[in-house]
């Protein structure tokens, strides 16, 4: 179905929403994308603006959880309320009743700006599309990116530094790749790819779309 979809001579941007779990290269795709002339909407982009200092989940955060989550700059502690969110799934839903409400402005404000731009295609890279429930009906097709856990865990590791138990506790907040696998409508698997080939197959799905 979603082969056959063409954006040319539509009245509004095509919606792509964009997703992967950590290590999955996500990221690296989005900025592929970008390359093509996607308007690309990253949602966690968006969500850390939020929480550096002076950002508008600020006050609500720092209300909600107390100064032991605020650093002294003003910004959310990131790695406190991680671990936070981790242990304490009541708190993380209450950081979540703050902060995705504000995302979801920013996140069509953005997009509405990308079309009145003139953007053929706005990519939606949303972490949490199939854990959110409500992506599905915002976007014209979802996009996969996917590969094996333990590749997903070594990368992130070498990434970031964080130890394997760390890793692993953000997957088990994460959708399982099986629930990503059948939320798409194209994946696109980045295992034992070079950049150049990864750069081959985002080109075979922009055009896929009839982008």
């Amino acid at each position: 179905m979603v082969g056959s979809v063409n954006q040319a001579g539509s009245a509004r941007a095509w919606r792509l929403g964009l997703t992967g779990g950590i290590g999955s290269g996500k990221s690296t795709v989005a900025a592929m994308l970008a390359h093509l002339g996607a308007a690309v909407v990253d949602a966690d982009a968006i969500a850390r603006s939020l929480t550096l200092s002076g950002g508008l989940a600020m006050p609500a955060i720092a209300s909600q959880f107390g100064p032991q989550y605020v650093k002294s700059d003003g910004a959310m502690d990131r790695d406190a309320m991680r671990e936070l969110a981790f242990s304490d799934p009541a708190a993380r839903r209450r950081l979540e009743a703050i902060v995705h409400p504000l995302i979801s402005q920013e996140t069509a404000r953005r997009a509405a700006q990308a079309q009145a731009a003139g953007a053929r295609c706005v990519v939606f890279d949303v972490p949490l599309l199939v854990e959110s429930g409500r992506w599905r009906s915002q976007v014209d097709a979802v996009l996969v990116v996917d590969c094996i856990v333990q590749t997903q865990i070594e990368r992130v590791m070498a990434r970031s530094g964080w130890t394997r138990e760390a890793v692993q506790k953000v997957l088990a907040q994460q959708a399982s790749r099986a629930a990503r696998l059948g939320a798409a409508d194209v994946v696109l698997c980045n295992e034992g790819l070079t950049l150049e080939a990864l750069q081959a197959e985002v080109r075979q799905v922009w055009q896929h779309f009839g982008l």
